[in-house]
């Protein structure tokens, strides 16, 4: 019988986090109770005090209450939960986690979730879970959910929240996950307008036996796959859409911050590289574009987004950047141009095509690419066949493969 944590501050959230863990009880799986309040007394009676979270910070409960320090005591509480949930988890006391509470109460449960490893399942209940939550999901599969009114006292919509919720966590608990393949792993990279590139060197990659998994370039997709590939998950990187650097250069809201194509090169894997979708910027619906892009060239690409075209000048910054970062690459990396467009609407005819830009971004990453890092330009599109089998050639033979097809 799977045991799920539940975090909850008992002193201000008791009776809703006692609701909570009756109906994960009545679902079939043990809970362990995790206190992370200071001030009141709890209203249920944990399995792991407050004074036990504390002490993983090297805190003590007590000086933390009279303190009077609410920042110091959250703080202090966030540590220990970060601490203490890893080792129930290795030690096999607990199988899952959800939380439940406001803002303080989410930054110390997602802490703590995000100190977990991927797979394992984990639920927040949150006041906040209905706007931005990028800080406290970071790069980890956290389900949010939104406790749409607050969380005082137990009524009509917040009971139906926390049963549809304790359903959810004991569900993810108790599921049969199939067996991980043990074929190598390979992290690649795509967008709406890489698709079809990815799909057929993906289908290339797998025929040696390799699994592909494949991270929407959206800023949190870069970010993971860059933390996985950090953390060592991966055999070797397609990265056929570098797009999010565009974002963080001119502020489009899908950025994936100033560390996106670092990992691998600090890893020494091999990666192949192309300047996929560097020709957009994203933003919302229009509205939401800034007042000083107001006179750029726009595409339309659904209800919700609205893509901006670099311009040349934007494009050297880019290409600049792309090369810098794969100039620091401990490895084997090789980079593809697709002189055709680097996307489907910067090909010929389509809304973005503008050759001086793409030509501004392939001389910037020619002049900034240090010698020994090979460069292979195709006279193809980014998705026409001929360029996806020769990134996934490349990577192959980068692998050691002689044997693959493809330029490079």
């Amino acid at each position: 019988m799977p045991t799920i944590a539940v975090l909850g501050t008992l002193d201000t959230k008791g009776m809703e986090v006692g609701f909570l863990v009756e109906q994960i009880q009545a679902r079939g799986c043990d809970t362990l109770v995790v206190d992370l309040g200071v001030l009141g007394p709890p209203a249920i009676v944990p399995d792991v005090t407050r004074h036990t979270v504390a002490g993983a910070a090297g805190e003590q409960i007590e000086a933390l209450a009279q303190s009077g320090d609410r920042g110091r005591a959250v703080a202090a509480m966030t540590r220990g939960v970060e601490r203490i949930l890893p080792d129930f988890y290795a030690r096999g006391r607990a199988h899952a986690v959800i939380g439940m509470g406001g803002s303080a109460g989410t930054t110390m449960a997602t802490a703590g979730m995000r100190a977990l490893p991927i797979g394992v399942p984990k639920v927040m209940i949150s006041t906040i879970a209905g706007g931005d939550v990028t800080a406290f999901v970071g790069s980890k599969d956290i389900t949010m959910i939104p406790s749409i009114v607050d969380i005082s006292g137990l009524n009509r919509i917040s009971r139906q929240v926390i049963v549809q919720a304790a359903c959810a966590v004991s569900a993810m608990a108790q599921a049969e996950v199939p067996e991980a393949s043990d074929r190598p792993l390979i992290a690649a990279s795509m967008f709406g307008n890489t698709t079809q590139c990815v799909d057929t060197a993906r289908k290339s990659l797998e025929s040696f036996e390799f699994e592909v998994l494949v991270f929407h370039a959206t800023g949190a997709g870069g970010r993971t796959m860059e933390s996985l590939v950090a953390a060592g998950f991966f055999t070797a990187v397609l990265d056929v859409t570098t797009t999010e650097l565009a974002d963080e250069l001119a502020g489009g809201v899908l950025s994936a911050g100033p560390t996106r194509l670092e990992a691998a090169a600090r890893a020494g894997i091999p990666a192949v590289v192309a300047p996929g979708c560097l020709d957009m910027v994203n933003f919302w619906a229009p509205e939401s574009i800034p007042e000083k892009y107001r006179d750029r060239r726009f595409y339309r690409h659904n209800p919700s987004v609205t893509l901006m075209r670099t311009t040349p000048s934007e494009n050297r910054e880019l290409g600049r950047q792309l090369a810098e970062r794969l100039n620091a690459s401990k490895g084997p990396v090789a980079v593809y141009l697709p002189l055709r467009g680097i996307s489907v609407i910067s090909a010929p005819g389509q809304p973005f095509e503008w050759p001086e830009a793409d030509q501004a971004l392939f001389r910037a990453i020619k002049e900034a690419l240090r010698p020994g890092i090979p460069i292979f330009e195709l006279d193809a599109n980014i998705n026409d066949p001929a360029f996806a089998d020769a990134m996934a050639g490349g990577l192959l033979r980068l692998l050691g493969h002689r044997n693959s097809d493809g330029t490079g």
